[in-house]
């Protein structure tokens, strides 16, 4: 039976929608085992029983060996029973973050014979998690000649939570001059604006607090709250304004620190002081201010960090250009990042079978390597093959696993140990690699005679020799080891009388 945290009506509305992604994955995933389960479950918690679905036997488990074979094993095989079980604390929002299907995806290897299967495990979101905001008091300064429509962006609370249980709405609380709005990020976040929507009036009222509430679509649901305080100030009549809403701009992962990302500029139809525009980042995350930084007085945009493409392959954040009497305007900037190759390939051996016999005919399999490459498009591809060693040869297998086999006899009298070299080279411009060793063992057979030091012996012996005189020795040798290469001796055929 699988594990499940689905009880009520919106946890059947779940199960729908997971069942409609499953059919879009079935194109993707022909091949797969498939099991689903809710995040955060009990270690030892039984997924399913993987040797039933892979149709193998109870009583061949011991000799097949079944086993996870995964770079983080979130999961381990019970080698009597075959049930798939938790073995480390699944964490949805840490393994997939807001990915609509989380998907944990790794391969199950059987031995005698070989077998891979490819699992994929489902990982169902629950509502873990509550809508926070970052601060817990927003303060804002509202220019009294504002006019009604006027908007305010304020911070998003954060929700790791995914699709249904992932914060849905705001709620502001009534009051006479103010509406809350919600919009979204270029990257799909919901982030609410306040709307003004009566005339303000410093005189009348220069302090305003309101109360945001952000809830989450769980059952039930969670929401956390931050209080707005507003404060009217006199008027300054002219907001800044961008020269632009959107900037666009690509960047090479490999771009050094302090790399000039673009300048933004926004401009002001006031005079002197009030003319003075700063610059901030406004609405971003902690990944942001981690790799760009803002120059307040020109709005130039640099890089802070290093990037890396397999991390993050685009940043979309937003800068406000403010004026002395805190009227502001807000751009939105979007940076790609460019994968360059600066990942080289990785060589796995997942099993090696040595000692291998002298007399393994070719086609033997001796070791099962696996492949992989953090980069992307041709710069991820990987291909292999054995530098040398004319008796071995590499045969793609599965995905990224290659079966590296014998190509011709062995023979241990002749060459009792190999060292294998496989060279894994990616497609990249320039093309990295990496090297990995197999030392091979070769195992005696006994396939060679022994063999006298002389085809014939010519002897000479006195007569009326004594019983038990010695007459004459022979030696033989074989090339063999152990047992196999012990000789002893006995008289086949004489024409003397038996004595």
């Amino acid at each position: 039976m699988r594990p499940s945290a689905e009880r009520s009506s919106p946890a059947r509305w779940r199960q729908v929608l997971l069942a409609f992604l499953l059919s879009l994955l079935r194109g993707a995933l022909p091949s797969q085992i498939r099991y689903s389960v809710p995040e955060e479950l009990a270690q030892n918690s039984v997924v399913g029983n993987l040797a039933k679905d892979l149709g193998l036997r109870v009583q061949d488990l011991p000799a097949r060996k079944l086993r996870v074979s995964a770079e983080k094993e979130y999961f381990t095989v019970n080698p009597e029973s075959g049930d798939l079980i938790v073995s480390d604390r699944i964490d949805r929002e840490q393994i997939c973050g807001k990915k609509p299907l989380c998907i944990l995806d790794f391969d199950t290897v059987a031995e005698n014979p070989l077998n891979i299967f490819h699992v994929a495990v489902i990982v169902q979101d629950i509502n873990d998690n509550t809508p926070l905001f970052k601060q817990s008091k927003i303060e804002l300064k509202i220019v009294e000649s504002t006019k009604p429509g006027k908007t305010f962006p304020l911070d998003p609370a954060l929700d790791s939570d995914a699709g249904p249980n992932s914060l849905q709405r705001y709620h502001l609380n009534d009051n006479e001059h103010f509406d809350l709005a919600e919009k979204q990020t270029a990257d799909g976040r919901k982030y609410p604006e306040l709307v003004l929507k009566h005339s303000l009036d410093r005189e009348e009222q220069n302090f305003h607090q309101l109360v945001l509430t952000a809830v989450d679509g769980g059952d039930p649901p969670q929401s956390g709250s931050t209080q707005i305080q507003i404060q009217v100030t006199d008027a300054n009549d002219n907001p800044p304004v961008f020269i632009q809403d959107i900037y666009k701009v690509s960047l090479q992962e490999g771009v050094p620190r302090g790399f000039s990302v673009l300048q933004v500029t926004a401009t002001d139809q006031d005079e002197g002081v009030n003319a003075e525009i700063t610059y901030s980042f406004h609405n971003v995350g902690e990944l942001v201010e981690q790799f760009f930084n803002l120059d307040k007085r020109t709005g130039e945009i640099t890089t802070k960090d290093d990037f890396d493409f397999e991390i993050a392959n685009s940043y979309t954040f937003s800068v406000e250009a403010k004026d002395p009497g805190d009227l502001a305007a807000h751009c939105s900037i979007q940076v790609e990042i460019l994968d360059e190759n600066d990942c080289a390939p990785e060589v796995i051996i997942t099993s090696v079978f040595t000692p291998l016999p002298e007399d393994s005919p070719p086609g033997t399999v001796i070791a099962l390597i696996k492949t992989r490459d953090r980069d992307s498009g041709e710069n991820g591809e990987v291909y292999c093959r054995i530098l040398g060693n004319a008796e071995f040869i590499l045969k793609s297998y599965s995905k990224n696993y290659y079966k590296l086999v014998t190509d011709g006899p062995l023979d241990r009298e002749e060459i009792p140990e190999y060292n294998i070299t496989v060279l894994a080279t990616d497609r990249g411009r320039p093309p990295l690699s990496s090297i990995i060793s197999i030392t091979l063992q070769i195992a005696d057979v006994n396939d060679n005679a022994p063999v006298f030091e002389q085809a014939f012996y010519l002897v000479h012996i006195a007569e009326n020799n004594p019983p038990g005189a010695s007459i004459a020795q022979v030696s033989a040798s074989d090339p063999d080891l152990g047992t196999n290469g012990r000789v002893s001796y006995s008289i086949v055929n004489s024409d003397l009388e038996p004595r």
